[in-house]
C-alpha cells in the first residue's frame, strides 16, 4: 500500500488529503501525527502532500497571513557554565577553559549600548542551569557583582537592559516558580525548550543522561508554571538527536497540551541538531532537511494558529523548504552579536532573509520578543515602552523604518 493510500485508509481522524485541498480539519494527535512522519518519510508524494496542508493551514489559521516575523536580537551569553552535561552541546564550559564567559555589569551595559545603537528591540538573555550549584567560580562571580544566585543577576540586568530600550528574553533552564515570576517584571516573555517529551533520551548513553533539568517532568513542570504565571513562553523540539517519530509526535502533542490549558505559548520552535566538534555526538548525522520541513509541518497541523519557528543560520541551505513547511516566524537575528549556542553558524544578514522571504511570496516584519497577540500578557509598564516603538494601529510590530536603521 502506497503512503497516500496509507493516509486515505488508516487516518480517518485527519484526512491530510483535504487539509491541502483548503478544507478545515481537527488537528491530529499524537498517534495520527506520527504516522503522518513514518509514511512522509517513505513516500515523497506524502512529504509533498503534507507540507502543501501545512501551508494551507497556515494560509487560514495564521493572524498575520502572508508575514513571516523575526526579532532583530543581541544576544547575552550570561554565563555559559553549566549543571547539566548534553552530549551535543558546546555551549557549556568549564571554569578553566578559554572559552568560559561570566559577564559582569559593565559587560552587560556595553553590550546593552551598542545593541540600543543598532535598533535592536530584543535582548536575548541566556545562560547555563544554575551553574551555581555545581562551580565555586560562578558563586564567587556572583557575590562579586553583589547577588547569590544566577536567576537574581539575570532580574538585575533585565531591569539594567530594559531602561536602555532593549525588550529581554530570558533562557535560563528550568527556573523556579518564584524566580519566573520575578523575572515577568521585566522581561517581554521567557524561553524554555521542551526539547523531547521522551525519558527515554535521559537513560544511560543517552543525548540527556548527564542533564536533569531536560528530564520531561521537569520541564512540563516549569514549563506548566510559566502558564500559569500567565507569562508568554517560547518553548520547541529539537529534531534528530535519536527520537522516533512517535516520541517527536508525542513532544509536538505535549506542547500543544500545554497550550491549551494555559494558552500562554507563543512560540514553537523546530530546530534541526547539527552535530559539532568535541562532543560525543559529532559522528551522529544531522537532521535532514526533509525531515526537518515534515516536522514543521506537522507542528503546524497540530497547533494550527501557533507561531512555528526554524533558525535560518541552522537552515542556510533551506529556506524555501522551511517557508514551504508553514513555518511564519525567523526567530531572532542578530546583527551585533553571534549565535553563542551555534557559532559555527554565523545570523545571515536580515536584508539577505528579507530577500529570501520575499521569493516565497511572503513578507519580512520584524516584531517584539513578545508576539503582537500575546502582548497582553505582557506587565503594563513593557506593554507601554513597545507602544513607543510600534507601528501605529496597535499591531505591535516594529516599523520598518526603526528596524533598518542603523
Amino acid at each position: 500500500m502506497s503512503g497516500q493510500a496509507l493516509l486515505r485508509s488508516e487516518l480517518v481522524e485527519y484526512d491530510l488529503p483535504a487539509a491541502a485541498a483548503g478544507e478545515r480539519r481537527r488537528p491530529p494527535g499524537a498517534a495520527e501525527g506520527a504516522r503522518i512522519l513514518d509514511a512522509a518519510a517513505s513516500d515523497e508524494g506524502v512529504l509533498r502532500l503534507l507540507l502543501r496542508a501545512a501551508r494551507a493551514v497556515r494560509a487560514r489559521e495564521c493572524p498575520r497571513p502572508g508575514i513571516v516575523t523575526f526579532s532583530k536580537k543581541a544576544f547575552f551569553n550570561v554565563v555559559n557554565l553549566c549543571r547539566d552535561v548534553c552530549t551535543y552541546c558546546t555551549y557549556r564550559s568549564e571554569p578553566a577553559e578559554p572559552s568560559a564567559v561570566m559577564m559582569s555589569q559593565c559587560d552587560i551595559e556595553a553590550l546593552g549600548t551598542a545593541a540600543a545603537r543598532l535598533n535592536c528591540v530584543e535582548a536575548l538573555l541566556v545562560a547555563g542551569e544554575k551553574p551555581e550549584e555545581r562551580y565555586d567560580a560562578a558563586r564567587q562571580w556572583l557575590a562579586k557583582e553583589g547577588y547569590a544566585s544566577t536567576a537574581e543577576y539575570l532580574v538585575h540586568c533585565s531591569e539594567a537592559l530594559l531602561g536602555m530600550g532593549l525588550f529581554p528574553h530570558t533562557n535560563a533552564g528550568n527556573l523556579t516558580r518564584s524566580e519566573m515570576a520575578d523575572l515577568s517584571a521585566t522581561n517581554a516573555s521567557i524561553g524554555l525548550m521542551l526539547e523531547t517529551s521522551s525519558a527515554r533520551l535521559g537513560g544511560g548513553g543517552m543525548p540527556h543522561a548527564g542533564a536533569p533539568s531536560k528530564d520531561p517532568a521537569a520541564r512540563m513542570a516549569a514549563l506548566a508554571d510559566a502558564g500559569s504565571l500567565g507569562i508568554p513562553t517560547t518553548t520547541g523540539v529539537l529534531v534528530g538527536i535519536g527520537e522516533t517519530h512517535a516520541e517527536l509526535a508525542e513532544s509536538l502533542a505535549a506542547i500543544a497540551s500545554l497550550h491549551g490549558r494555559y494558552g500562554h505559548v507563543q512560540e514553537v520552535i523546530v530546530q534541526g541538531f547539527r552535530p559539532k566538534q568535541d562532543t560525543a555526538m559529532r559522528g551522529a548525522p544531522p537532521a535532514g532537511d526533509a525531515h526537518l520541513a515534515a516536522a514543521a509541518a506537522l507542528a503546524r497541523l497540530m497547533m494550527p494558529r501557533a507561531n512555528i519557528q526554524a533558525p535560518p543560520n541552522l537552515s542556510p541551505g533551506s529556506y524555501q523548504d522551511m517557508l514551504g513547511a508553514g513555518i511564519n516566524d525567523w526567530g531572532g537575528i542578530s546583527p551585533l552579536t553571534p549565535d553563542h549556542v551555534n557559532p559555527e553558524f554565523a545570523w545571515p544578514a536580515i536584508r539577505q532573509v528579507e530577500g529570501r522571504t520575499a521569493r516565497a511570496g511572503m513578507r519580512l516584519a520584524c516584531r517584539f520578543p513578545v508576539y503582537p497577540e500575546f502582548a497582553g500578557m505582557a506587565r503594563r509598564g513593557i506593554r507601554d515602552r513597545m507602544a513607543a516603538v510600534a507601528e501605529e494601529g496597535g499591531s505591535w510590530l516594529v516599523e520598518e523604518e526603526y528596524w533598518r536603521g542603523p
